[in-house]
């Protein structure tokens, strides 16, 4: 089977390259702006003719997009996120190859949910930012381009690789800093979101199991299990050997921020126009800006049914790996 891979080198896509490239039956062509791509190209900015020359050429079976941005300017994210589906769709519309498409969606199309209540294919999408608009307007163009194509709607993805920015990876860090400094304090604002947190590796089993199934629409992928950030704070204090003590700031919801310092902090701080109070030095903070509110949680039922996929990789396990990254950074 031969697959396209667009953004290969992204955070999911470097784990659905590892995970194709073990299947002998995958033959794998890695398209991106990357040197390290096999073939160059900008979804963003080049033509659906000239990939429509190139499909045509590599006549690939499945196209996997695994490509986006995730943070930038509402411009920035639409032409990353949607302009560059638009030309992947058109592309494969005006191809004789006929391949199947994977497009890697998000939870953040969804927006905030009702607490407590999993979210299933059929809720109203009601992103509450640009990214989540990005990307469902991007979902829009998939299900309505006549192409054998489904859209894996992505939860919070966690795990080796996970990006500094992210609320985890930036806890991580936090705690790093920390460590390497002697601070006995790790203070806490913003942990009272709840997510639905899903190994990379996980996620990756899912998108070779869309490739190879015959599932149309959306499907969720997520643990179907939300966690609060504080909980998992908790855990990844453990994980890392912290022996300080974690403080949970009172504030208003917002991004969650971290700040380490002495028990003994002998200033305030402020970052990104948040006022934090008593917290001492070396502020970190940690935005998550999904324009989810304050729960989500994935119903992944149908993954179970249409793709015989389940998670296997428990959060415990996802925050050892991403704290290893960090700790080797001290």
């Amino acid at each position: 089977m031969r697959v396209l891979l667009i953004g290969a080198n992204g955070y999911l896509g470097r784990f659905v390259a590892d995970r194709l490239l073990a299947d002998p039956a995958v033959q794998l062509t890695a398209l991106g702006r990357g040197d390290d791509a096999d073939v160059r190209f900008d979804l963003a900015s080049g033509s659906p003719g000239a990939l429509t020359r190139f499909l045509d050429a590599v006549h690939p079976g499945v196209v996997i997009n695994c490509a986006g941005a995730t943070r930038g300017g509402a411009r920035e994210l639409t032409r990353h996120n949607t302009v560059a589906v638009a030309t992947v769709c058109e592309a494969l519309r005006r191809s004789g190859c006929g391949a199947r498409l994977v497009q890697i969606g998000c939870g953040a199309e969804y927006g905030p949910s009702q607490p407590g209540s999993s979210t299933a294919e059929d809720a109203v999408p009601r992103p509450g930012g640009p990214y989540g608009v990005s990307k469902l307007a991007a979902t829009e163009l998939v299900l309505g381009s006549g192409l054998d194509a489904v859209v894996l709607r992505v939860f919070s993805p966690a795990g080796p690789g996970t990006p500094a920015g992210s609320p985890l990876g930036r806890l991580a860090e936090a705690m790093r800093r920390a460590m390497q400094s002697g601070d006995g304090e790790l203070k806490l604002t913003g942990l009272g979101a709840q997510r639905d947190f899903v190994d990379v590796r996980d996620v990756a089993r899912a998108v070779h199991a869309a490739s190879l199934s015959a599932a149309q629409g959306v499907i969720n992928i997520g643990s179907g299990r939300a966690v609060r950030l504080r909980d998992a704070a908790a855990v990844l204090a453990r994980v890392a050997g912290y022996g300080g003590a974690l403080h949970e700031l009172d504030g208003p919801p917002g991004p969650l921020r971290a700040t380490v310092g002495h028990p003994r902090g002998d200033s305030d701080h402020t970052a990104h126009g948040a006022h934090t109070g008593h917290t001492g030095h070396n502020a970190a903070p940690v935005a998550y800006p999904d324009g989810c509110g304050s729960w989500q949680q994935a119903d992944v039922r149908t993954a179970r049914d249409r793709l015989g996929w389940r998670p296997r990789i428990s959060l415990e396990e996802s925050l050892g790996d991403i704290w290893m990254e960090a700790a080797c950074r001290i």
